[in-house]
């Protein structure tokens, strides 16, 4: 069969490469035309467009490349055409792929959309759209099956989370990247220069109370090297990589890591974490009254319940992070707490087994009833 995939940021290209190997083991003559990256290109996809030309962070930059994103829907919408799937497989990257969706369904494309947009923290708005057009929705968090039932009456399918598998495959222990033998503290402070220069400073200042450590950045691909070795300069016990952040995270003791997906990793490499979130004022105001989360990391929002630290906007300060970071370096009992916590976390996440083949499979019977 014919499959259309689209995926517009890292993490849609890593997740739907598996996804297409799953396919594979299901559909012996699966051919993929695809916008995503290397990944995919990697096990057979027909890349149309990669991601790199997509990725527009922040509102500015999207409002500054208007043009390009109507050119690219437009150019995307004529490809289909020339290219008709069995089924057209949307990945998360939800301004882009729920116009696609829109479109789409008004052809008679049959739609799967893996991997939800998170509807349930903001733009809850979108889920009468998403009901309309997508023919079966596959999602990655347990809470949101419950989410889209309760809510919108929407059956949905939870196949897992991809990132279990992803960690499985990865072999951690290769390099060893820290500079000596001193425990290794990973630094994840986002992936904007706006959002770094908000937290890393806090972040170094705290390093000077564990000089008995060494702390290592997790550098951002879009960010030059020449800003971190300005920042990172009057510290000595600091230094930072660049593409190697599951890596790092497995040679760590602790974290501190940016609210998002980076919090779920870590947990699921079992590394004790603090959240660390801060924005502009105004951001932080416009953010606190859109988002309807009790939470800022995905951990505690699966769980339910504070199972990470989140030092939030005023809270996250020199002092308050010095002390959340001590008690999860040396205190025991904190520290086996937040692996106990990590285990039935991962078993939240892993019940229902590998995520990329029971989503293909589940891709598969959906077509065998059409």
């Amino acid at each position: 069969m014919k499959y259309y995939i689209i995926a517009g940021e890292a993490s849609g290209d890593l997740h739907g490469s598996n996804l297409m190997m799953a396919i594979k083991k299901l559909d012996a003559n699966a051919s993929f035309r695809c916008w995503g990256g290397d990944s995919m290109q990697a096990v057979g996809g027909e890349l149309v467009k990669h991601y790199r030309e997509l990725a527009f962070m922040g509102f500015a930059e999207v409002l500054m490349n208007l043009r390009t994103i109507f050119r690219n829907l437009h150019f995307c919408k004529a490809d289909i055409l020339n290219h008709i799937p069995d089924v057209l497989i949307l990945i998360d990257y939800p301004g882009f792929n729920l116009r696609i969706a829109e479109w789409a369904k008004k052809r008679n494309i049959k739609i799967v959309y893996y991997i939800s947009p998170q509807v349930w923290a903001w733009k809850s708005g979108r889920v009468k759209l998403m009901k309309q057009c997508i023919d079966k929705m596959l999602v990655i968090l347990p809470f949101e099956k419950e989410y889209f039932k309760n809510n919108w009456n929407w059956d949905v399918e939870y196949v897992g989370h991809p990132l279990i598998e992803e960690q499985e495959k990865r072999n951690l222990s290769a390099e060893k990247i820290a500079l000596s033998d001193m425990p290794v503290v990973a630094l994840l402070p986002g992936s904007r220069k706006q959002e770094i220069l908000k937290k890393l400073p806090i972040m170094l200042e705290v390093s000077q109370s564990f000089l008995n450590y060494q702390f290592i950045v997790a550098k951002a691909p879009r960010v030059d090297e020449s800003f971190y070795d300005e920042m990172l300069k009057p510290y000595p016990n600091v230094s930072y990589v660049a593409n190697r952040t599951y890596e790092l995270l497995g040679q760590s003791v602790a974290a501190l890591v940016t609210s998002g997906t980076a919090t779920l990793e870590t947990a699921l490499l079992n590394v004790p974490q603090v959240v660390c979130y801060k924005g502009s004022a105004i951001s932080y105001q416009i953010g606190k009254r859109l988002v309807k989360v009790k939470f800022i990391s995905l951990v505690n929002l699966i769980m339910d319940r504070p199972v990470v630290t989140e030092l939030i906007q005023n809270d996250l300060t020199v002092e308050n992070l010095k002390r959340e970071l001590d008690l999860i370096l040396h205190h025991p009992e904190k520290r086996n707490q937040v692996f106990a916590d990590y285990a039935n976390l991962k078993a939240k996440l892993s019940s229902n087994g590998n995520a990329s083949a029971r989503a293909a499979s589940s891709i598969m019977k959906f077509l065998d009833q059409q």
